[in-house]
């Protein structure tokens, strides 16, 4: 199963939580459509990174997205040459939920190719092409798109240990990642990338990893970016159950209502999850996280 898919699955389980506050979530993300079928951003303006939240979201909630539109608005990117490696991968992932048999010929091996251009010398990718190393992010969008978009043995992008290889050098003392070489402290989601990654690619992962990512847990709720952070936020605390549930280490009775009370104090009315507490916006990024992380909460 792929990442895309993956991560839907278990934000399907979300409904359990919410209950008649499900059709709130569908209501605020058809919200967030532009008259493009488009995701909007933070200021209300179409943006590929954004639609693939939303798209998330109605595929979690088992909504018709309008794919008309859609797939016009996806038409004037052509290949892609102009965008970066997260909009271009953003854009694959759109194509797929428009439907990989509506794609020009020969545009999903395009899009590969060019994500190739983001491969470092030391067979990692980096969304920065000025980097001279990899990062567990960039291999993480990496092998998204070659799942959605490949074939056969094209699932995987090539030399696929040369990855692994890559993320050895970001690898920190206290056994976890972080998105450059020689940090003294690892970071929460760049080792739940990491674990995607080895998990993903067969290979496995140390048991210190599952203890220093519950060690991240706030003892309100939720998870720490790093360690240390005033606050936990929803991003790491969706990612940290999702690369905790892969290593089979369970939360505390009383850490999993924690957790429940932390996602439930970032949920709106209308329908959005806040990133975190200071967090005054609603979007549909946060919002898929809020169902990814109440899906990993309801089992």
């Amino acid at each position: 199963m792929s990442v895309r898919l993956e991560l839907i699955q278990v934000a399907r389980l979300a409904t359990r939580q919410l209950g008649d506050s499900a059709d709130l979530v569908r209501a605020f993300l058809r919200s967030q459509l532009s008259p493009e079928g488009a995701g909007c951003d933070r200021d209300g303006r179409p943006d590929l990174y954004y639609t693939v939240f939303v798209l998330n979201g109605f595929e979690t909630l088992q909504m018709e997205p309008p794919l008309a539109p859609l797939e016009s608005w996806l038409l004037t990117f052509g290949e892609g040459e102009k965008l970066d490696l997260v909009h271009l991968t953003s854009l694959a992932r759109c194509w797929v939920a428009v439907g990989k048999k509506k794609m020009p010929d020969g545009l999903a091996k395009k899009f590969l190719a060019r994500i190739e251009l983001f491969r470092k010398p030391d067979g990692g990718y980096d969304v920065d092409l000025k980097r001279p190393h990899g990062t567990a992010y960039g291999a993480f969008l990496a092998l998204g798109a070659y799942q959605d978009l490949g074939s056969g043995l094209g699932k995987l992008p090539p030399s696929p240990l040369s990855i692994v290889q890559s993320l050895k050098r970001l690898e920190t003392p206290d056994h976890a990642w972080n998105n450059a070489p020689k940090m003294p402290v690892g970071s929460t989601n760049p080792t739940a990338g990491a674990v995607t990654l080895l998990r993903h690619l067969h290979l496995p992962v140390n048991d210190a990893v599952g203890h220093w990512m519950l060690a991240q847990a706030h003892p309100q709720g939720g998870f720490l970016a790093v360690p240390g952070a005033p606050m936990p936020d929803l991003l790491s605390t969706a990612t940290a159950l999702h690369a905790l549930s892969s290593l089979d280490v369970r939360l505390t009775p009383e850490q999993h209502e924690r957790c429940l009370d932390f996602v439930d104090s970032l949920w709106d009315a209308r329908g959005g999850f806040h990133g975190h507490w200071a967090d005054d916006h609603l979007d549909a990024e946060y919002t898929f996280y809020g169902l990814l992380a109440l899906g990993h909460l309801s089992v």
